[in-house]
């Protein structure tokens, strides 16, 4: 694939969920969930402009993915995209002037078509997206229990995969977490683990996949390290450098990270 798609991951993780997608006439800005300083800063240290974001697509009612919403929408003109239940689940969401789709909408944004599909959350009705072009594409999935028949359907091939890779199963059993805190989160609506993730990229990856984001990583139950050997495995990688924070391919053409909660990357 020619790269027409860029990922920027400027917060992924339970504090907080922020990402631009970049494509050939601007930015669309999935979740809003840490400050609007705090979105401009780390939009700023990837020498990313605000202003060419063009649209916000919402993928669910959390506050980790709204909460900073209802301020940056006061200086936005652009268009914001979720579905009925997510905006009717928060009453900061009910006042905004939300185009509502369903979760399986296709859109057109910033040259770009995005197709949504729907997840599996402990929410009202959450969905995630396939952002492509003629000669690219960039799959996104986090907060969801399972992959559903579209989610796989849709982040088949895509050249950069941001996938949710949450918790090790093990550290989430063995952790602090009350009883009923473990059944949600490792739960068929909650957070894929390594271990799903691993199994989905045997049917999710092909030649056109380059890189794989592991996505929303719980601070309490995995490790970047953990996240990324478990990912790896799946795919015949090794590790790119002694803390295991990154693996490839042995022929170079495939290559894994995790994105952070306090810092940002970009994936071009």
């Amino acid at each position: 694939m020619y790269p027409q798609i860029h990922l920027h991951v400027l917060a992924s993780g339970s504090k907080g969920n922020a990402t631009l997608v970049e494509g050939p006439d601007g930015f669309v800005l999935v979740d809003c969930g840490i400050s609007n300083r705090e979105l401009a800063r780390r939009a700023a240290e990837l020498g990313l402009d605000l202003g060419s974001v063009r649209a916000v697509l919402l993928t669910h009612e959390h506050g980790d993915h709204t909460r900073g919403l209802p301020v940056f929408a006061k200086r936005f003109d652009g268009p914001l995209f979720a579905t009925a239940g997510t905006v009717g689940a928060r009453k900061d969401l009910t006042g905004l002037a939300f185009s509502i789709v369903d979760h399986s909408c296709e859109l057109d944004l910033a040259g770009m078509r995005v197709r949504a599909f729907p997840t599996s959350h402990d929410v009202a009705d959450p969905m995630c997206f396939r952002f492509e072009t003629d000669d690219d594409a960039v799959g996104y999935c986090t907060d969801t229990g399972v992959l559903t028949p579209e989610a796989l359907d849709l982040l088949f091939g895509a050249r950069i995969l941001a996938l949710e890779s949450n918790h090790d199963a093990r550290m989430l059993a063995a952790g602090p977490y009350p009883a009923h805190l473990k059944a949600r989160v490792g739960g068929e609506k909650g957070h894929l683990s390594n271990d799903q993730a691993a199994d989905a990229l045997r049917d999710l990856v092909d030649e056109d996949t380059e890189t794989i984001v592991a996505m929303h990583l719980s601070q309490e139950n995995n490790r970047p390290s953990v996240c990324v050997r478990a990912l790896a495995e799946a795919v015949g990688a090794v590790a790119a450098d002694d803390a295991w924070t990154e693996a490839r391919t042995p022929d170079g053409l495939l290559s894994i990270c995790a994105a952070a909660q306090d810092w940002p990357m970009t994936v071009w």
